[in-house]
């Protein structure tokens, strides 16, 4: 009975069901509300992972493809299919959106329900833009996960900036994704399809490549973000909500490097070529300029917030080196980010809701009085700096390796950046595990709470087996990153 179901479309379909059946609870009922939030988040993931247990590691081609009637008279067709890079990126996003929904059970307390059909939605646009494969469709989702996350900035944000912010974030995407809809329009009108698949084997001459390599760049190097167009990051971690800058570093980062990967380097081989110079410049002054700027932050989440700008440039050198242990290490270090980084913000945000203030100076001496805390603290302020047998490491030393066949040069300049990581990681662990603690401004304190603690927990698990058993994750990627790199090398 269970042989002809796509698991990949009911995946797609289970937030939708949740949403439609939560919009008939009243909003009134708040316990209510979040458990059907809760059922239906934990339902989604449970049915990734079914895509994952069926998922043929030994195929480089899409699997659970599915095509749907769209706009046939234009040529425009719902074509869902994944591999092995989208995989991943689909377990990550259902997996953060339940961890996201258990983080705001009690520090959200006003449009409750509101807030929990926003991150339904924005569960089901991820789904969507991971596993859909016609570009126009793409676009639409792609620049429709901006609206929840607009929402989530601006309403719930914790701070009197929180409208700017999200009004920043929204502006400074809405400028570039002009250029990618012409481009996209350029394409169909000269193709007449936007079905990927196709297009991955047009041949566009090299001024086309050139001039929409640089349109779908502009876009994606937004998402990164790579600097100089970084500036909406800080600002908004800043005011996001915990659960908002959770799935901000954790998934809605990864979306320029998965632009790169599945538009950028097989439909713009040439111009990927051309161009590469110029994104390992941007990539070493990012990862220099973030880094020297983390050191100098007094905000906990602007800390987190600028290293995730030097992390994500290890990712598009390791996706530029055109070579396997690059861009599948620049995969791992995506899938790491996007754990470590929330399990830092959902630090910050369990000082933030306990003591009302993210200013360094007033913490100090914290493993007194917050042991367990501090336990996890330090193990993913490790992670941060790629310490061996975690996933960041795993990530970084494929990066380096990849970035050694390709430029020595490159690969010892970003490498000098592990060392600044290094620096601001353990700086912001000492000065507020260690040292006296200062009474002058906190008389109470209190521990994580046990649903605090098993948020944490499974992030420190999946942490760990990605560093200690990364074959796990590589095998998937394997024969998808080849047939990538092997269809890029035949132009």
């Amino acid at each position: 009975m269970f042989e002809n179901i796509n698991p990949l479309l009911t995946t797609s379909v289970s937030p939708l069901i949740g949403l439609l059946y939560l919009l008939f609870v009243p909003k009134t009922n708040i316990k209510q509300c979040r458990l059907v939030a809760l059922y239906s988040s934990c339902f989604t993931f449970l049915l990734s992972l079914f895509i994952w247990i069926q998922f043929d590691q030994s195929s480089p081609f899409f699997q659970f493809s599915k095509t749907l009637n769209f706009l046939p008279s234009l040529n425009l067709y719902y074509i869902i299919g994944i591999d092995g890079i989208s995989l991943f990126f689909i377990l990550l996003s259902t997996f953060l959106i339940l961890l996201c929904i258990l983080v705001s059970w009690e520090s959200v307390t006003f449009h409750v329900k509101e807030y929990l059909v926003s991150f339904l939605i924005l569960e089901f646009l991820l789904i969507q833009v991971f596993s859909v494969l016609d570009l126009f469709l793409f676009y639409v989702y792609f620049e429709s996960v901006l609206i929840p996350m607009f929402l989530i900035i601006g309403i719930w944000g914790s701070r009197e900036r929180k409208i700017r912010a999200a009004y920043q974030f929204f502006c400074i995407h809405l400028l570039v994704r002009f250029l990618m809809l012409v481009a996209l329009i350029y394409i169909y009108i000269n193709t007449g399809t936007t079905d990927l698949q196709i297009l991955w084997n047009f041949k566009f001459s090299e001024t086309q490549q050139m001039i929409l390599w640089l349109a779908f760049f502009s876009s994606f190097a937004v998402k990164i973000p790579m600097v100089p167009f970084h500036i909406w990051l800080p600002e908004a971690h800043a005011e996001a909500p915990t659960a908002g800058s959770v799935i901000l570093a954790g998934v809605l980062l990864k979306l320029g490097g998965y632009g790169f990967l599945r538009f950028s380097l097989p439909m713009f081989p040439i111009a990927t070529v051309y161009f590469t110079p110029l994104i390992f410049t941007l990539s070493l002054l990012a990862a220099l300029y973030a880094s020297l700027t983390t050191l100098r932050q007094v905000d906990l989440k602007k800390i987190i917030a600028y290293s995730s700008v030097a992390h994500m440039s290890f990712v598009t050198v390791g996706i530029f080196t055109l070579n396997t242990q690059g861009v599948e290490g620049s995969i791992i270090l995506m899938l790491s980010h996007g754990l470590v980084s929330s399990a830092l913000f959902l630090c910050v945000g369990i000082l933030y809701d306990r003591y009302q203030t993210r200013i360094i100076k007033y913490y100090s001496g914290l493993v007194q009085v917050m042991p367990l805390f501090i336990v996890f603290f330090f193990f993913f302020s490790f992670c941060n700096i790629g310490f061996p047998g975690t996933s960041s490491f795993i990530g970084e030393l494929l990066v380096l390796l990849g970035a050694f066949q390709s430029n020595i040069f490159l690969t010892f300049t970003i490498a000098f950046s592990i060392i600044l990581s290094a620096s601001y990681s353990i700086w912001l662990l000492n000065r507020i595990g260690f040292g006296a603690l200062k009474l002058t401004y906190f008389n109470l304190f209190q521990d994580i709470s046990r649903r605090e603690f098993w948020i944490l927990l499974p992030l420190t698990f999946l942490v760990l087996w990605m560093g200690l058993l990364p074959n796990y994750f590589l095998n998937e990627l394997h024969f998808t990153v080849n047939n990538l790199l092997e269809h890029c090398s035949n132009f």
